[in-house]
């Protein structure tokens, strides 16, 4: 019995409606920018496996990390102990992020944005004021945790749970259209002093298609939310480390955020892992002689050793002069491919921002998220050997920063093909 029938036996997979769903390929091996199945068949991956393996796939110096740690210390829990690998990430943190003061540790993008927001909300509860209030994006995604859910607004993910999550208003993205409208809308809701606080993607809804808008008007309900009291949550478990041309989409802005969320390729894609960084005011909140008004929240591997250490090398790895180089080549490539697809009569929008490209294809058929036509899309790329996970009508690419010229030239051209023959 293969690896895949034995999978379609025992799994149960994430966002997959298993009814007629056949086999999954297998993988078995990965390096470099390929993945290989136990068929021997090689993917590129155009994606960096969900936005993680940015420095593709068992990368050197992050073996050595996970190895030398490992014959250290493996694990020990943060409640009430501490080690040099959590202590030294933090520093390294706090070097590439000089805005924040404190970092919590748990274990993935959802439970960043859960801690982001329970920590909003209970600074409010300890001062007994109440906000209770969340103000969110349409169409964002935060993770699938219920708070994560609750912000939330794609509907294929969190249907069901509509009528029982915390309240949470949403507002459009600015756009050049709408920005005044938003901005207006905005300011007042937080006016109303009911609002704890505001998450967002930065600059790219990732979930909702690689949606992009500008950095100013961002910036602009950054402001408007710190002048009246609302504490304002960066999610780049996406954008982060390099994804939109800066270190952080943050990084666009004049006016940074109380919080910031990080996960994905914080680790490489090794370990799973997060962090929440918050301001010393934040902080501060929780400072009391009653227990209760401690934040109590942890995980079993909180701030692990092994994600600590690997995380500390994947910054270093992301500082070094050649990936910075190739984040610029990646871009500058992108941008030479969107000049050469825009025109194509199927391409409805092409975009850019650092090393993300997305392409919105021109079709009359349902563009549902998970729809037929998403499904061929996917289908054709598999079979192509390239993975990247279509959002509907939209196809991207956010490749390892290790991808060489030649192999992004492979996904363009199967990006091309898939507009001459997909319909």
């Amino acid at each position: 019995m293969t690896l895949s029938q034995k999978d379609a036996i025992y799994n149960w997979h994430p966002y997959t409606q298993h009814q007629d769903l056949g086999l999954l390929p297998a993988i078995v091996k990965a390096k470099g920018v390929y993945f290989y199945d136990e068929n021997n068949k090689s993917y590129l991956d155009a994606i960096s496996s969900w936005w993680t393996c940015v420095y593709g796939h068992s990368h050197p110096a992050i073996i050595q990390a996970v190895k030398n740690q490992l014959e250290t210390l493996d694990h020990v829990l943060f409640g009430g102990f501490t080690h040099q690998a959590a202590v030294e990430l933090s520093q390294k943190l706090f070097e590439i992020l000089p805005h924040y003061q404190k970092v919590f540790y748990s274990d993935n993008g959802s439970t960043a944005v859960e801690v982001a927001l329970k920590a909003c909300l209970q600074f409010f509860i300890n001062q007994n004021i109440k906000k209770t209030k969340i103000i969110a994006f349409e169409d964002a995604y935060h993770g699938d945790t219920f708070g994560a859910m609750a912000v939330s607004g794609i509907n294929v993910f969190h249907e069901a749970f509509k009528d029982i999550l915390i309240e949470v208003v949403r507002i459009p993205i600015p756009t050049h259209e709408n920005e005044n409208e938003v901005s207006s809308t905005f300011e007042n809701l937080v006016n109303t002093n009911e609002y704890a606080c505001f998450i967002f993607e930065p600059l790219v809804q990732g979930a909702a298609g690689m949606r992009m808008y500008n950095a100013n008007s961002l910036d602009l309900m950054i402001e408007i939310a710190k002048n009246n009291q609302v504490f304002t949550i960066a999610d780049e478990v996406m954008t982060g480390f390099g994804k939109t041309g800066k270190p952080f989409a943050i990084n666009h802005l004049t006016h940074q955020p109380d919080v910031i969320c990080l996960s994905k390729a914080l680790t490489a894609g090794t370990l799973p892992m997060a962090v929440t960084l918050f301001t010393q005011k934040i902080f501060d909140g929780f400072l009391s002689s009653s227990v209760n008004q401690s934040f109590m929240h942890g995980h079993t591997f909180t701030a692990n050793p092994l994600g600590c250490a690997v995380a500390k090398a994947s910054i270093e790895l992301f500082q070094t002069k050649e990936i910075q180089n190739n984040l610029e080549n990646i871009n500058q490539k992108h941008l030479e491919f969107k000049e050469h697809i825009k025109n194509h009569p199927r391409v409805e929008k092409v975009e850019v921002l650092g090393v993300i490209l997305s392409i919105t294809i021109k079709t009359e058929e349902d563009t549902a998220y998970y729809g037929t036509f998403r499904n061929k899309l996917y289908q054709f790329f598999i079979e192509n050997g390239i993975l990247i996970r279509p959002m509907g009508n939209v196809i991207y690419t956010m490749p390892p920063f290790i991808i060489s010229n030649a192999e992004l030239d492979i996904i363009y051209n199967a990006f091309e093909a898939c507009l001459n023959t997909v319909y």
